[in-house]
C-alpha cells in the first residue's frame, strides 16, 4: 500500500473506527447467539453486555498482535479469539454443547472470511487513489504538501470507513442468512451431522489462518503483500473465500433440508398410523350399530324369556343372572360420544378408553362438542386435529399427575359454528412450565426424542391450512387453550374422502 505520514488526528479516527468495527462485530455476535441460545441473565442487558466484552477483548487482541506475523503469532491469534468467544458463550449464554461449538467456530470464520475479502478486493482501490495523488504531484496540479497531506488523509479515511462498512455488511448478511436457514433451532444435533456443518467453518478458519501466515512477507525490513507480488490472488484469493463462505451457508441449509424431511418422514408415519387406528375405530363402531340392530332383533325372543323365568317360582336367582349377561351387553354397545359425527365419535371412544386408562380420575367434557348434519370438512382432517390435540392434553395431564399425585386434571373440547367457521377449543391442565422460544410458532418440547418436536401441532396446522385455517394457543395460570379456526366450506379438488 502507499506509504503516507498519518496526522495525530488520523491516528484518532483510525482508533475510532477500529472501535466501531468490533463493536458492530460485538452487535452481530449478540444477534447471532440470541437467535439460538437463552440468555443466562434475565435482564434485557445481556447482549449490550456481551457486545461491549467482545468489543474490548478484541480491542487487547489488536494490540497484542499489531505487528506480529508469522505461523504461531496467526494461529495464537485464531487460538485466542475462539478461546474468548468460548468463554462469553459459557458466562452469558445456555444451550447445546454441539450447537454452541458450532456457533463459536461459524461465527469466527464468518468474521475472518468477511475481512479478508474486503481487504483484497478493496486494496487495489486504496493504492489506486494514493497513485492518483502522486501523479497530481509530479504533474504540478498538487504543489502544497500540507494540501497533499490533507487529500490523501481525507481518501485514505474514506476508502478505510468504506472498508470497515463492507465488513460489516458481509459479516451481518451471512449471518442473517444462517439465522433465516437454521429453522429447526430446538434440534439435538448429532456427532455425524455436527461435522457436517462444522466442516465447513472449520476448513473457512484455516484457510484465513493460513492466509495470516503468508499474504505478507518481509525482505529487507520491508513489507509486501503477497497478491503484489502475484496480481492474479486479487481475484482468486477473493473467490476462494466466497466459495468457503457460500460452503458454509448452503451446508447450514442442505443440512436443515435433511432435518425437515426427516420430520415429513415422521409426520407421514404418524399420519399413517392414526389413520390405521381411525380405521380401526370405525370397525368397532360398525360393530356397535350392528350389534344394536341384533339386539333389537332378538328383543322379542328376550322378552318372552324374561316372562317365562318371571312366572315360575323360584327362578329369581336364575332372572337376575339372565338380566345381568343383557346389561353387560347394552353396557358393551353402549355409543358414549354423539357429536353428529361417525369418525369423532369412534375416536373420542377410543381416546376416552386410553385416557381412562392413563388418568382414570381425569375429568374429560365433550357435551358442548358437537357438528352440524352436513359439513365440508372431511372426518379424516377432523380426526387428525382432534387426535393430535388430545395426544398433547394427554400428554401434559400424565407429566402433571407424574408431579404432583392430587392435582386436578381436565381435558375439555368445544366447537361452534359462525357462519361458514368452524372453531373448535381445547382446554387442558398442565404443570405451569412452558418453553417460549423465539420465531418459533409452537412451544418447546421437553421429549427425549427432539425429532418429534412439534409434529402433533404441525399436523394440527396442515389440516387447518387446508380449509384456509389457522391455529392459535395461549396458557391461563395452569390450563393451556388450544384454538382452531377451520372454513367450513367446499374446496376444489385434491379433498381427502371421509373414512
Amino acid at each position: 500500500m502507499g506509504e503516507c505520514l498519518l496526522s495525530e488526528g488520523l491516528e484518532k479516527y483510525f482508533l475510532l473506527i477500529e472501535i466501531l468495527l468490533f463493536l458492530a462485530q460485538g452487535h452481530c455476535l449478540q444477534y447471532f447467539w440470541g437467535s439460538f441460545l437463552e440468555y443466562r441473565m434475565k435482564n434485557r442487558y445481556g447482549g449490550v453486555w456481551v457486545m461491549v466484552l467482545y468489543a474490548i477483548s478484541r480491542m487487547c487482541m489488536s494490540y497484542l498482535w499489531s505487528v506480529q506475523f508469522g505461523g504461531l503469532a496467526a494461529m495464537g491469534k485464531q487460538i485466542v479469539a475462539l478461546c474468548i468467544l468460548a468463554v462469553l458463550a459459557f458466562c452469558f449464554y445456555r444451550g447445546s454443547h454441539a450447537l454452541t461449538l458450532f456457533l463459536v467456530t461459524s461465527f469466527q470464520a464468518v468474521i475472518e472470511i468477511s475481512v479478508y475479502v474486503v481487504v483484497v478486493l478493496m486494496d487495489y482501490p486504496m493504492d489506486g487513489v494514493m497513485s492518483l495523488w502522486s501523479w497530481c504531484v509530479r504533474e504540478g496540479l498538487i504543489t502544497s504538501v500540507k494540501a497533499l497531506q490533507l487529500t490523501s488523509e481525507i481518501c485514505t479515511a474514506g476508502m478505510h470507513f468504506l472498508q470497515v462498512t463492507a465488513i460489516v455488511l458481509l459479516l451481518r448478511v451471512s449471518l442473517g442468512r444462517i439465522v433465516k436457514d437454521y429453522r429447526e433451532k430446538d434440534y439435538a444435533i448429532r456427532r455425524t451431522e455436527l461435522m457436517f456443518i462444522l466442516t465447513p467453518a472449520l476448513a473457512g478458519l484455516l484457510l484465513c489462518t493460513l492466509l495470516r501466515i503468508i499474504i505478507i512477507s518481509v525482505e529487507d525490513d520491508r513489507q509486501e503483500f503477497l497478491y503484489h507480488r502475484y496480481p492474479m490472488l486479487i481475484v482468486v484469493l477473493p473467490a476462494i473465500l466466497l466459495v468457503s463462505l457460500l460452503s458454509l451457508l448452503y451446508g447450514v441449509k442442505a443440512f436443515q433440508d435433511i432435518i425437515r424431511l426427516n420430520r415429513e418422514k415422521n409426520s407421514r408415519s404418524i399420519l399413517q398410523r392414526q389413520v390405521i387406528s381411525m380405521q380401526e375405530n370405525m370397525g368397532e363402531m360398525e360393530r356397535i350399530y350392528s350389534g344394536i340392530r341384533s339386539m333389537r332383533h332378538d328383543m322379542k325372543n328376550t322378552l318372552g324369556i324374561v316372562m317365562s323365568l318371571a312366572a315360575k317360582n323360584g327362578r329369581q336367582e336364575e332372572l337376575q343372572g339372565y338380566l345381568w349377561e343383557i346389561q353387560k351387553r347394552l353396557d358393551d354397545l353402549e355409543v358414549r360420544f354423539r357429536t353428529g359425527n361417525a369418525v369423532v365419535d369412534a375416536l373420542l371412544t377410543m381416546k376416552y378408553h386410553e385416557i381412562m386408562g392413563a388418568v382414570p380420575e381425569l375429568s374429560f367434557h365433550t357435551e358442548q362438542l358437537l357438528f352440524p348434519d352436513r359439513m365440508e370438512v372431511k372426518g379424516y382432517d377432523m380426526g387428525i386435529i382432534l387426535g393430535n390435540a388430545l395426544d398433547n392434553a394427554l400428554e401434559a395431564c400424565v407429566k402433571l399427575k407424574k408431579k404432583e399425585k392430587g392435582a386436578e386434571t381436565f381435558i375439555r373440547i368445544a366447537s361452534f359454528q359462525r357462519g361458514k367457521l368452524l372453531f373448535l377449543r381445547m382446554e387442558n391442565s398442565f404443570d405451569g412450565n412452558i418453553i417460549r422460544k423465539p420465531q418459533a410458532d409452537f412451544p418447546a418440547t421437553e421429549k427425549a426424542d427432539r425429532e418429534l418436536h412439534g409434529i402433533g401441532l404441525v399436523n394440527i396446522r396442515n389440516a387447518a391450512k387446508k380449509y384456509q385455517g389457522t391455529v392459535d394457543w395461549k396458557v391461563e395460570g395452569r390450563t393451556f387453550i388450544l384454538a382452531v379456526m377451520l372454513k367450513d366450506e367446499r374446496r376444489d379438488g385434491g379433498c381427502e374422502e371421509d373414512m
